[in-house]
């Protein structure tokens, strides 16, 4: 396949869909590990030695770049197929299959992807940009200074419709994972008979699971819950 038929036909875009999709999951889980912090016992200073890794790292600013590039690919390429998919229906069907052929989300990628779209542009002017450009209040450990995202946090989530919008980002993630883990794969080409119900069952456990501490994340600070102790915890960062 040519480099133009990647962006321009159905299957090249099938590709990149998947492809992009792939790298945005490894992303999620990275997150997810940093998000975790927030649970147990000294939250504050682990989440913000994190975030400040996150944000200096060079490696990992350089990985942002392409993560924006990936994210932004991944909509337009939806975006270019539901259009393409839409197109080719010239009449309605009259009469639909709906779950016997496939399931709710699978048909609705679109719409999914439209809602975590919303989602990410409030969670980014809300942590990404003030953590970027130093809207944040410093904080102290150890004579070292980091940004205080912590406690921009605990300001957003005392919010009662930012844990709604937050929780109901987390909700379209789950579903739009549900369907694409496993597009993703069958896409590529990395499915067998002797495997594909292991990457089924794996799917729908991050499918389930990820979203999952994502939305577990404004709960516990808008209702104030106490970090759990589990003793002392070594971060990576």
């Amino acid at each position: 396949m040519k480099w133009n038929q990647l962006f321009s036909s159905s299957v090249g875009k099938k590709i990149t869909m998947a492809l992009t999709g792939i790298f945005l999951i490894v992303f999620l889980i990275v997150h997810c590990y940093v998000n975790a912090n927030v649970f147990f016992q000294g939250a504050e200073e682990n989440f913000n030695k994190a975030a400040h890794f996150m944000s200096t790292n060079i490696l990992v600013r350089i990985m942002e770049i392409g993560l924006f590039a990936g994210f932004i690919l991944h909509i337009v390429q939806g975006y270019m197929l539901e259009s393409s998919n839409r197109a080719r229906r010239s009449t309605k069907y009259a009469v639909t299959a709906g779950n016997k052929t496939s399931k709710w989300y699978s048909r609705s990628m679109a719409l999914l992807g439209t809602l975590i779209l919303l989602f990410l542009v409030v969670h980014l002017s809300d942590f990404w940009v003030p953590s970027r450009f130093g809207h944040l209040d410093p904080v102290s450990y150890d004579g070292k200074d980091y940004h205080n995202l912590y406690l921009k946090m605990d300001q957003a989530f005392d919010r009662g419709w930012a844990v709604v919008v937050y929780l109901l980002g987390c909700f379209s993630l789950a579903w739009h994972l549900l369907h694409g883990f496993q597009s993703a794969f069958q896409t590529m080409g990395w499915n067998h008979s002797k495997y594909t119900g292991l990457i089924r069952s794996i799917g729908i456990g991050y499918a389930v699971l990820v979203p999952l501490i994502f939305a577990l994340m404004p709960l516990f600070f808008y209702f104030d819950i106490e970090p759990i102790n589990i003793g002392s915890i070594t971060l990576l960062f």
